[in-house]
């Protein structure tokens, strides 16, 4: 049983605001690695508030996060104190930024950037190339062999009652084998079977939060995990995430190692003044900018999450597919058993297998992984024998069926950066060395727009806003996966750059799907 220390604690009224507000800050000298040169366009104060109104609308800069002193600012930028106060004074004007009496000045959102609710459903017969979900397809073939292959075990359970409600021993037991081999010792006991990971999330909602909680999260992040957090009523506090590393370093043509674009420092300022009760992160190829956070990152962070008592869910459901590099280590490998006790690692099939095979897992100490069975029971008993034995068979194989997987992906991959750079020269992106989606930059705040326009086109895709925790952020960026074939893919770019030249679009207008993958 989980103590109950460690339970929710019930929130009072002044308690749900939807985005947490404890004071966080962002050094000068940090803050100025950032900017331009102040010299480098006149009058200076504009060109830097420019520069701080796109980090934050880019979210390089989180919101509700304090800004350095004038005095120290205008020392770390080698620019003068009146050209700080004028830079202040303009952020405040144009609602990137506001000041309290005595606590300085903080970033915000000005009035008027939420982002568009657009609502758009395709009509049956519409054919529209989906650029909005990014998850795998598996062969037909693979599917049908697997499928025969386990009918004689999927009879032998006919005559049980067929309820797992930590899913079947064998498949705990594959599941286990695969993080050991990975670096990280587990038991059949610590691992428990989810229909997904979204719904592992749920679970994990349900039993160690309260609305009214905080819960730290990246920006951008995956979308469907935001709206559960805003479901279950937890107060968000991000921290940002970008696709370039830390120095801004790249080999000139959109690729560079793919690790870095987490600013720990504001991670562990967010754990020690914040002091969320959990935590989500996608520290993998990360969703949707691809980047992978470095080993020694990983380590500060589990201690900073140590020490703030601070649960952690781990996305991993795009850790094998490692494109360019070697597949990470999981997450809670990299710290102390102590913190890796609260580490809630999530890890489904949806892409690596296919999405149409609703398996996941979390892997969590036992004691917590009981008390998620006895949560999983009161929504749907168990999941189904006939998936699990077919998520078991593909497992079984998996260091056979993956590395295939993972040559279609670089034939996508590649496909759609050709396809990019013929048809939209104008826009950029940090090639990932793996996952499944590029995070493109448009060059302007245009995506919310692009995407109206595109799906006039027969093009399916979502805006950067929906990646975002706050809305208004991200217009100028783009997710577009990599999981179609190339053909398709560079259809879809053609009608896209079509789309984005204001070309007339000849397919019916739809409302919005109400969720992306």
């Amino acid at each position: 049983m989980v103590p109950a220390s460690e339970l929710p604690e019930a929130a009072g009224p002044h308690d749900r605001a939807p985005h947490d507000r404890t004071p966080r800050t962002v050094g000068a000298r940090r803050l100025a690695a950032l900017l331009p040169d102040p010299a480098a366009a006149r009058p200076a104060y504009r060109h830097l508030a420019h520069a701080i109104g796109e980090l934050i609308l880019d979210g390089r800069l989180a919101l509700h996060v304090r800004l350095p002193a004038e005095r120290e600012l205008a020392t770390a930028l080698g620019t003068s104190r009146t050209t700080v106060t004028a830079l202040y004074d303009l952020l405040r004007e144009n609602g990137y930024a506001h000041s309290r009496q005595g606590s300085g000045t903080w970033t915000a959102l000005p009035a008027g950037r939420a982002a568009k609710g657009v609502s758009r459903l395709l009509r049956p017969e519409d054919t529209a190339i989906d650029l909005a979900r990014a998850a795998a397809a598996l062969p037909g073939q693979i599917l049908a062999d697997t499928l025969a292959e386990i009918a004689p075990q999927a009879a032998g359970h006919a005559g049980s009652l067929g309820y797992h409600p930590y899913g079947l021993p064998e498949l705990r037991a594959v599941i286990a084998d695969r993080f050991t081999a990975r670096g990280l010792a587990t038991t059949p006991e610590q691992i428990l079977v989810t229909s997904g990971a979204q719904h592992g999330l749920s679970l994990v909602l349900g039993l160690l939060a309260r609305a009214g909680d905080r819960a730290m999260v990246e920006n951008p992040s995956y979308p469907n995990a935001l709206e559960a957090l805003r479901r279950a009523g937890l107060r968000t506090v991000s921290v940002p995430v970008t696709d370039t590393a830390p120095d801004g370093s790249g080999n000139g043509d959109g690729t560079d190692t793919g690790t870095g674009g987490w600013d720990i420092e504001i991670v562990e300022s967010t754990l020690r003044r914040s002091v969320p009760r959990l935590g989500y992160l996608i520290p993998d190829f990360h969703n949707p900018t691809g980047r992978v956070m470095p080993s020694a990152e990983r380590a500060r962070v589990l201690s900073a999450a140590h020490r703030s008592g601070t649960w952690l869910i781990v996305d991993e459901t795009l850790a094998e597919l490692a494109l360019d590099a070697p597949a990470p280590p999981p997450f809670a490998a990299h710290g102390t058993a102590e913190a890796a006790g609260k580490v809630i690692t999530a890890g489904s099939l949806s892409k690596t297998h296919w999405a149409g095979l609703r398996i996941g897992w979390l892997r969590a100490p036992a004691r917590l992984v009981t008390e998620l069975a006895a949560q999983r029971v009161a929504t749907d008993m168990g999941g189904s024998v006939v998936d699990q034995l077919l998520a078991l068979a593909l497992l079984t194989r998996a260091d056979d069926l993956l590395p295939a997987h993972l040559d279609r992906l670089r034939d996508n991959r590649a496909a759609l950066v050709g396809a990019l750079r013929r048809h939209t020269p104008q826009w950029s992106w940090h090639t990932p060395p793996g996952g499944l989606s590029l995070w493109v930059d448009l060059g302007a705040p245009v995506s919310s727009v692009l995407a109206e326009r595109a799906l006039a086109h027969g093009v399916r895709i979502e805006g950067g806003g929906y990646f975002g925790t706050d809305p208004g952020l991200f217009e100028n960026r783009l997710r577009i996966p990599f999981t179609l074939p190339p053909d398709t893919l560079t259809e879809a770019v053609q009608r896209m750059a079509r789309a984005l030249a204001g070309e007339p679009g000849t397919a019916a207008a739809a409302h919005r799907p109400h969720w992306i993958a």
